[in-house]
């Protein structure tokens, strides 16, 4: 592991792949424990003049708890590897298994103060900056909500600032 500090505006790389196929890690520390689970939902981009990722998470998601507790989490990405420890911390949740992350091949470490792993290609570390809970009434396109909210447990939307990245050389 050798993280070094870069410039975000220097990336490299595909958003849709790296969150949408590859996937990523939303990692974050509360009482000094860490959760993390799997996303394929979220995006890049610039917000209110700042470098900034949105992140999705559904209210059951243990994670979630981390998240609201915390200033930071981070994202990490793995460029396509660790789909099954990645699968695993997506369907395992840390309420029924406290330390799920340690039945994985992945190490936590700590980067810019918050939570992160050792084996990622980059990571991202998030000061939260704005979260908002879904609405059905906020909904356009009305046939998303029978799609993907079965259940009506919408999503919390949360807008970060990205502080710091990191690349593993």
């Amino acid at each position: 592991m050798n993280f070094q500090e870069m410039d975000i505006k220097t990336l490299e790389g595909n958003p849709w792949k790296m969150i949408g196929d590859d996937w990523m890690l939303v990692a974050a520390k509360k009482d000094g424990q860490v959760n993390a689970m799997t996303a394929s939902w979220g995006g890049v981009g610039i917000m209110w003049g700042k470098t900034a990722a949105t992140i999705y998470l559904r209210p059951q998601r243990y994670t979630k708890e981390f998240v609201d507790a915390n200033d930071t989490f981070t994202l990490s990405f793995f460029g396509g590897r660790e789909k099954q420890a990645m699968g695993y911390l997506g369907k395992v949740s840390g309420r029924d298994e406290p330390d799920k992350i340690s039945r994985t091949d992945l190490h936590l470490t700590d980067l810019g103060g918050a939570p992160a792993f050792r084996e990622a290609e980059l990571v991202l570390v998030c000061r939260k900056l704005y979260a908002q809970e879904m609405k059905p009434e906020c909904f356009l396109a009305r046939e998303e909500i029978d799609k993907w909210y079965p259940d009506r447990d919408f999503h919390t939307m949360y807008i970060a600032e990205i502080v710091k990245a990191y690349r593993n050389q």
